[in-house]
């Protein structure tokens, strides 16, 4: 390095010949890495998930920065540019890889969101537990990715004499500060302890069904200062994360997916309930969104005019026991336009002829 060095000096001014050399360790390290990359690429024969492709879709940009400042850094001493420049290349490099090494932490806490997502996975009726740990997860994830970034940019600024002159001449006017930073922070600071409580004792989670503002969706993100509710018509509900601390509001899937609904059918007094109650349990067996569990239809008020049938049905989750609601009383008026059209509701007038 130092004999290519000394040829390049008579020829470039210092500035280019720094600038030449950096630019051939970076090209080496990154064909390097390319090469690297491509061989376990062709190694990995995985189709789904693979522990080592997340490692490469997440770590390969931050790689692509923090190699070739490791290696310039690790070349450094052969700079034959004089003290007082070597001196400030080294500062430069110090707070680059800083960046770069901050950059890497925050992408690699990534490759462990993928892995636990890939073992956790939504796709299956009874989701509660994997819906418990995104929530967590993603609460986690937030608080990891700022502390990296506070900490980074801390040790940038420490590395400057000033800023650590001006700091210590703060820290006597913290304790105030910091009081007035907190009244300032007030609402920040709920959300803050807001989110970190529903994290971790989780009135609501990822993928939770929720009727909120007498809006029904599922909750699509929870971030460290609100919630995104998906409404069923795709449109989104956004709402501050202390909400769900300080109001009520209702969710369906807090212990499991598992929910009851109701299909209600009104009827003449005169109707037979018994065929009906047949025809209910046979639509219930032939239905793939039924999970036998409840199936009953029943009496449930009697009035002037009409008689008020309500069947009770269980499904596996919300959405499939709206599709089955729907189905059940489609069905169930089908057969009763066509096996006793005279049980609809039907509003008597009795006419009596006045006598002489």
């Amino acid at each position: 390095m130092e004999h290519f060095l000394q040829s390049l000096d008579n020829q470039l001014p210092e500035w280019a010949i720094i600038l030449i050399v950096c630019i051939i360790i970076a090209a080496v390290t990154l064909v390097f890495k390319w090469i690297v990359t491509l061989i376990l690429k062709r190694t990995s024969n995985a189709t789904d998930y693979s522990l080592l492709i997340s490692v490469l879709k997440h770590l390969s940009r931050p790689l692509n920065f923090l190699l070739p400042l490791f290696f310039i850094n690790a070349f450094l001493p052969y700079f034959d540019i004089g003290r007082a420049r070597l001196q400030l290349l080294e500062r430069l490099l110090d707070i680059l890889l800083v960046i770069a090494f901050s950059y890497l932490l925050i992408k690699t806490v990534r490759v462990f969101e993928d892995f636990v997502y890939n073992t956790y996975k939504l796709d299956k009726t009874d989701n509660l537990k994997e819906r418990k740990i995104r929530t967590q997860l993603q609460f986690v994830r937030k608080v990891l990715v700022s502390l990296v970034v506070i900490v980074a940019v801390a040790i940038v600024l420490l590395s400057f004499d000033s800023v650590r002159k001006i700091g210590a001449g703060l820290l006597t006017g913290v304790g105030i500060g910091g009081i007035i930073i907190g009244f300032a922070a007030q609402k920040s600071l709920g959300n803050f302890l807001a989110g970190l409580q529903i994290a971790f004792t989780q009135p609501i989670r990822i993928d939770d069904v929720l009727v909120v503002e007498g809006e029904w969706g599922r909750v699509e993100e929870i971030t460290m200062t609100y919630v995104v509710l998906n409404i069923w018509d795709q449109r989104r509900l956004i709402l501050p994360i202390n909400y769900f601390i300080e109001k009520p509001f209702q969710n369906w899937t807090r212990n499991t997916s598992e929910i009851l609904g109701t299909a209600f059918i009104y009827v003449d007094p005169t109707f037979s309930v018994d065929a009906l109650r047949t025809e209910l349990e046979r639509l219930l067996a032939s239905s793939k969104l039924w999970d036998g569990r409840v199936g009953i239809l029943q009496v449930t008020d009697i009035r002037e005019n009409v008689v008020e049938l309500r069947a009770l049905l269980s499904a596996r989750n919300s959405s499939e026991a709206f599709d089955l609601r729907c189905y059940v009383r489609e069905e169930l008026l089908k057969f009763i336009k066509t096996n006793a059209e005279q049980g609809l509701p039907k509003t008597r007038v009795l006419l009596q002829k006045d006598s002489l």
